[in-house]
């Protein structure tokens, strides 16, 4: 089934207000999920939908909620996400960050008990859009081995960074795990095996069983740089938020625990336009470098996504015929699709 954006954001829209979330929230988690769509994201897009609302019906998700707010002090926001929809907590909290930090140069915003974020490029590209610089970090269910080990230790712990520019800000988000879980499990439910390199089996060999992997490892990406890096978001995180860390994180691959994992935004004040105009001029710089053998032309972080996008916006995006009819029943008040 293809369908547009437009259509797509009506569907999941639809689907989320027929399981008892209100209006508002329901268009910003449905235009989360469709953004990830159209940025060939689909691990966080739409195929997310059954389990939110699984989530919703089992009593670990409470979709009204937006989350509770303490200001430990004038630029450091402590948040309690109530196990509120991901989105519509963050976004809250942004809210209240956005303004503080317009007053101090900075604010932190520190989210506990709130559930799946998603893409986090969503959120440092509204900000930026605002202009405001920030940077986002998440953490997840212990899926990664460590560098040198065999045991999913860490999780996949994105960072997303985001920066005011022209004609479009610069928009960074990257796991810290070589590929997402989601692919994994998009490889698996086509019958397909998975590159070797991405993961380990529960015995710590190298495989290329998509089945074997998801009992198994993620491996890190940048081998130990990569593993560095995702075991130092994990810490500060969990450190900041007082959050679950490592293999203590559930809630979201599951339909049944409460998300416990931590959320962390760091906010600037609104960004100068000669800070901009620097910037702008820099990634053009960039842009305009030669080509390496066998590329077409040099790209900055967020030009890929926007070229998807573009394309996603003309072509509508393809729903598999068995998520379209999952989606149906969803619309129609069904909980286990």
């Amino acid at each position: 089934m293809q369908l547009t954006a437009s259509q797509l954001r009506e569907l999941a829209t639809a689907i989320l207000s027929a399981h008892d979330v209100p209006e508002p929230f329901a268009g910003e988690q449905a235009d989360l999920l469709v953004e990830a769509e159209l940025r060939g994201l689909a691990s966080h897009g739409i195929l997310r939908l059954p389990r939110i609302v699984e989530r919703i019906h089992n009593g670990v998700t409470d979709p009204q909620a937006t989350g509770s707010h303490d200001w430990l002090n004038q630029s450091f926001l402590k948040v309690d996400g109530e196990a509120g929809l991901g989105p519509v907590v963050a976004l809250a909290a942004l809210e209240a960050a956005c303004a503080r930090a317009v007053e101090t140069g900075v604010c932190v915003a520190a989210i506990a008990n709130g559930n799946h974020l998603g893409m986090l490029a969503w959120y440092v590209e509204r900000l930026a859009i605002r202009g405001h610089a920030s940077i986002a970090l998440t953490t997840s269910e212990a899926l990664v081995h460590p560098w040198g080990g065999r045991s999913a230790m860490v999780g996949t712990n994105p960072i997303a960074i985001g920066v005011p520019a022209e004609p479009e800000p610069f928009v960074l988000d990257l796991a810290t795990s070589l590929v997402a879980m989601g692919r994994i499990h998009d490889h698996a439910n086509r019958g397909e095996t998975i590159p070797p390199g991405w993961a380990l089996d529960r015995d710590g060999n190298p495989t290329t069983d998509p089945e074997a992997a998801k009992r198994g490892a993620i491996a890190p990406f940048g081998g130990a740089k990569g593993y560095a890096l995702g075991i130092g978001i994990e810490v500060l995180v969990a450190a900041l938020t007082g959050s679950a860390i490592g293999r203590d994180v559930v809630g979201t691959l599951d339909s049944e625990w409460p998300c416990n994992k931590g959320d962390l935004f760091i906010v600037f004040g609104q960004q100068n336009s000669a800070a901009t105009r620097l910037v702008s001029s820099y990634l053009d710089e960039v842009r305009r470098s030669p080509a390496a053998a066998g590329f077409a032309a040099v790209e900055v972080p967020g030009d890929g996504m926007r070229r998807r996008r573009a394309a996603a916006m003309k072509e509508g995006v393809r729903i598999a015929d068995d998520l379209w009819h999952t989606l149906q029943r969803l619309r129609a008040g069904e909980v286990r699709a």
